[in-house]
C-alpha cells in the first residue's frame, strides 16, 4: 500500500487515488495470530500517515467491513465513501488492546469526542448509514455502484484542488474534563477491571491537546504496552476458545440435516426464550402447552420479547408483526410438532414429567427429527432410553434468557448420533450461540463446576465471613455478580430444588449449610419476593444487605458450634477460585469437557466469569498449578473432604504443565492418531 500511494505521487499523469478492498470486505484488520511476533516495518501508522501526507487526494471505497486497522486506513483517506452493506468498528479493546494506527487521534477530530468514546470504549459494529449520520463517512452508494462512486468522488477533489482534508492535522478536538469522567465512570462500572478501555481514554483524551506526532507516539506506545499485559493474552485466548470450541473432530465432514422448522414444549420463560432466538434466527416456530391459557400467554411472552429487539434496534416492527403472523404458532397438543425438524423440550426439571414427555415424542416426531433437551441438571442417557430412538436424543442447555444468553451447552449422550450433534451445532451458528461440547453427569460442564464452588461459598459464610463481603470480594475480583446475587437472582427456590434432589445422595462427610433452606421455608426466594439475602424495593432495586439474614446466619452457626473468624477478600478469592479450578480439572479427567479452554468459555459465556482473566483455566495457569494446589492442601487441614485435590491437577503439577499444555497435547496426539491412520 505504501508503494502504491509512492507510485501514485510520482506518476505525473495521476490525479487521485481510490483505496477498495479486493474482495468482500474493504480490511479485516490485523491477523491476531501474529500477536507477539517482532513488528516488521513499515508499520501500520507509517502507512497511514503516508496515505494522510500524499498531496493528491486519497478515497478510501469500503466495500464492506473496515475492522480495527481497517478503519484506521479508511480515516487516514482523504474521504470515504461506503457500499450500503459496509460497516466499520474498532474492536480492540475486547482483547486487551486499543487502536494502535491512530483511531485514537483521527476519530475524535473527525466526529467529537463523546462519538468517538463511544465507538472505541463500546468496540461496538456501525452500519453505513449510522457511520454516515456521525459524519465518518462521506456518502453511501450501492454496492455496485462503489468503485465508480468512488472514483468521481477522487476526481472531484482533485478537480476542486487545494490541501487534501487530512484528519490527523484537524485541529485539536475540544472536550470538558466531565466527559472523559464519565465515560471512565461507565467503563469501571460495566468492565470492572479493564485496564485497555481506560487507557484508550486517556489517549483520546491526549488528542485534545497534542498534535499528530505527539498524539501518534503515545497512541503507539500505550497499543505496545498494552500487548504485553496478563490481559492482553487472557483476552486473546478467550477469542481463540470460543473459535474452537465448536470445532469436533467427530462433526468434520458430516453435513447435517436441513433445519426449517422447530418445536418447543413449555412456554415459561426458558421454553418462550428459546422460541424468541428461534424465531429471530428466521425459524418456523410451533410452541406446544398443556393449555389454551398457556399457549397464550407463551404467545405474549414471545410478542414482548420480541419488542425489546425492536426497541434494541435488532429487528423493525413491520419485521416483528411478520414474525408474529408467519413464524409462530402457540398451540396445546403434540400433534402440531409432527413436521418438526428439531424439537427442544423445556418442561419442568423432572426426570419422571421429562421422560413422559420423551415417550410422547417418540411417537409423534417424524423420523430423523432431532429431540432435545434442555435439561440444566438430569441424565439424557436416561431420557433417551424413554425413547425407541435413543440415538436421535441431544441435550441442548441454554441458559436464561435464552434469547439473550450466548452460551449453548450440546450435551452429546452415549448413543447421539453425529448427525445430530451436526445439526447442534449448525443450530447453534444461526442462532448466533457460542455452543460447547458436553458429556453426560449431574449439571454437565457449568453447572457441575457451579455446585461445587459455591459450596466454598456456602462455607465461607458458615466459618466468619458474611454473604455480602463474600460477594463484594468476588465482585472485586472481576464477576458480574457474587454467589448470592446470583442466588437471589435466579431464586433461592431453584437451588432449594436442586439441593432436595441431591440430598439423597449426599456424602456422609458433606457439610450441610441450610441457611438458604430458612429463606426458602420463610418465603424469601430473592428478587422475585423482594427479599431473599438481599432486600429490593424501591430504595435498593440492586439489593441492600438485610440484617435478619445475618442474624439467621449467627444462629444457624450456634447451633453448629462454629466460633466464626474474618476473612480477607484475598482468601475469599482463593478459596472460592481453588475450588472451581479443583472441580474443573474433574470434570476435565472425567471427558465431560473436551478441552481446558471449552471449560474458559463456558465460565466466560455463562457465568459471569471475568474475560479479561481469560476464564478459571486460564486464570489457573497464570496464577500457578503448583499454587492452586498448595491452597487446596492448606485449606484440606480443616477440611480434607471437600478440598480433596483432583489428580488431573496433581498430575499436571508434577509434570510441570498447564492446561494450556494439556489441551496442546490432546491436539497433537489427535493429529498423530489422524496421520497413522
Amino acid at each position: 500500500m505504501q508503494a502504491a500511494v509512492d507510485r501514485l505521487s510520482d506518476d505525473a499523469d495521476a490525479r487521485a487515488g481510490v483505496i477498495i478492498g479486493a474482495g468482500k470486505i474493504f480490511v479485516g484488520g490485523a491477523d491476531i495470530t501474529e500477536f507477539g511476533k517482532p513488528p516488521q516495518t513499515p508499520s501500520l501508522p507509517d502507512v497511514i500517515n503516508h496515505i494522510e501526507d500524499c498531496d493528491k487526494p486519497v478515497v478510501a471505497a469500503v466495500n464492506g467491513a473496515a475492522i480495527g486497522g481497517g478503519f484506521e486506513i479508511a480515516l487516514g483517506a482523504h474521504a470515504r465513501i461506503a457500499s450500503a452493506n459496509a460497516s466499520v468498528s474498532l474492536p480492540e479493546v475486547t482483547l486487551g488492546l486499543m487502536p494502535g494506527a491512530g483511531g485514537t487521534q483521527r476519530l475524535p477530530r473527525l466526529i467529537g469526542v463523546p462519538a468517538a468514546l463511544d465507538i472505541i470504549t463500546s468496540a461496538r459494529r456501525l452500519s453505513a448509514d449510522e457511520a454516515r449520520q456521525l459524519g465518518i463517512m462521506d456518502g453511501i452508494t450501492a454496492p455496485e455502484d462503489l468503485r465508480a462512486t468512488a472514483i468521481s468522488r477522487a476526481r472531484a477533489l482533485a478537480e476542486a484542488g487545494g490541501t487534501p482534508d487530512r484528519l490527523g492535522l484537524r485541529p485539536r478536538p475540544d472536550a470538558d474534563a466531565a466527559v472523559f469522567e464519565t465515560a471512565r465512570a461507565t467503563v469501571q462500572a460495566r468492565h470492572r477491571g479493564d485496564v485497555a478501555r481506560l487507557r484508550a481514554i486517556d489517549t483520546v483524551e491526549a488528542a485534545t491537546r497534542l498534535d499528530r506526532a505527539e498524539g501518534l507516539v503515545l497512541e503507539r506506545h500505550g497499543f505496545l504496552s498494552l500487548m504485553e499485559t496478563p490481559q492482553r493474552a487472557a483476552l486473546i485466548h478467550a477469542f481463540f476458545a470460543e473459535r474452537k470450541a465448536s470445532h469436533l473432530p467427530q462433526i468434520k465432514g458430516v453435513t447435517p440435516p436441513a433445519t426449517e422448522e422447530i418445536g418447543v414444549i413449555g412456554g415459561g420463560t426458558m421454553g418462550a426464550g428459546i422460541a424468541t432466538a428461534a424465531l429471530l434466527a428466521g425459524f418456523k416456530v410451533t410452541l406446544v402447552e398443556r393449555e389454551e391459557t398457556f399457549a397464550e400467554k407463551a404467545w405474549e411472552t414471545i410478542a414482548r420479547n420480541l419488542a425489546g429487539a425492536v426497541k434494541r434496534g435488532k429487528l423493525s416492527a413491520d419485521d416483528r408483526d411478520a414474525i408474529l403472523a408467519k413464524n409462530l404458532s402457540t398451540v396445546v397438543g403434540y400433534e402440531s410438532l409432527a413436521q418438526a425438524d428439531l424439537i427442544i423440550e423445556a418442561v419442568f426439571e423432572s426426570m419422571d414429567v421429562k421422560k413422559e414427555v420423551f415417550e410422547t415424542l417418540d411417537r409423534i416426531a417424524k423420523p430423523g427429527a432431532t429431540l432435545a433437551t434442555n435439561t440444566s441438571y438430569l441424565d439424557i442417557n436416561e431420557i433417551a432410553r424413554a425413547t425407541g430412538r435413543p440415538q436421535d436424543v441431544i441435550g441442548l442447555h441454554f441458559f436464561s434468557p435464552a434469547h439473550v444468553m450466548r452460551l449453548l451447552e450440546v450435551v452429546i449422550a452415549e448413543k447421539t448420533d453425529t448427525i445430530h450433534v451436526a445439526r447442534a451445532f449448525s443450530l447453534a451458528r444461526k442462532l448466533g450461540k457460542i455452543a460447547v461440547p458436553a458429556g453426560v453427569c449431574d449439571g454437565f460442564i457449568g453447572n457441575r463446576i457451579l455446585a461445587h464452588y459455591k459450596l466454598a461459598a456456602d462455607y465461607m459464610m458458615m466459618d466468619g465471613a458474611s454473604p455480602y463481603e463474600i460477594d463484594a470480594a468476588l465482585v472485586d475480583f472481576g464477576f458480574a455478580m457474587g454467589p448470592f446475587q446470583v442466588s437471589d437472582l435466579a431464586g433461592i427456590d431453584i437451588g432449594y430444588a436442586a439441593r432436595q434432589r441431591k440430598a439423597s445422595s449426599r456424602h456422609p462427610r458433606e457439610r450441610v449449610v441450610d441457611v438458604a433452606d430458612t429463606l426458602y421455608h420463610n418465603g424469601w426466594l430473592g428478587q422475585k419476593t423482594g427479599r431473599g439475602f438481599y432486600i429490593y424495593d424501591p430504595d435498593s432495586p440492586k439489593g441492600r444487605p438485610d440484617p435478619e439474614v445475618l442474624a439467621l446466619l449467627s444462629e444457624a452457626r450456634t447451633r453448629a458450634g462454629i466460633t466464626p473468624r474474618a476473612f480477607s477478600a484475598e482468601e475469599i478469592q482463593r478459596r472460592y477460585m481453588a475450588a472451581m479450578i479443583n472441580e474443573a480439572a474433574r470434570v476435565l479427567d472425567d471427558g465431560i469437557a473436551q478441552r481446558a479452554s471449552d471449560i474458559d468459555v463456558v465460565f466466560l459465556s455463562g457465568y459471569g466469569f471475568p474475560r479479561w482473566r481469560g476464564g478459571p483455566l486460564h486464570f489457573a495457569d497464570s496464577y500457578g498449578l503448583d499454587k492452586v494446589l498448595a491452597d487446596i492442601n492448606e485449606f484440606a487441614r480443616e477440611d480434607d473432604h471437600y478440598w480433596s485435590p483432583a489428580p488431573l491437577l496433581e498430575k499436571l503439577v508434577d509434570e510441570g504443565r498447564g492446561f494450556a499444555r494439556f489441551d496442546a497435547d490432546i491436539e497433537t496426539a489427535v493429529a498423530q492418531e489422524k496421520a497413522s491412520a
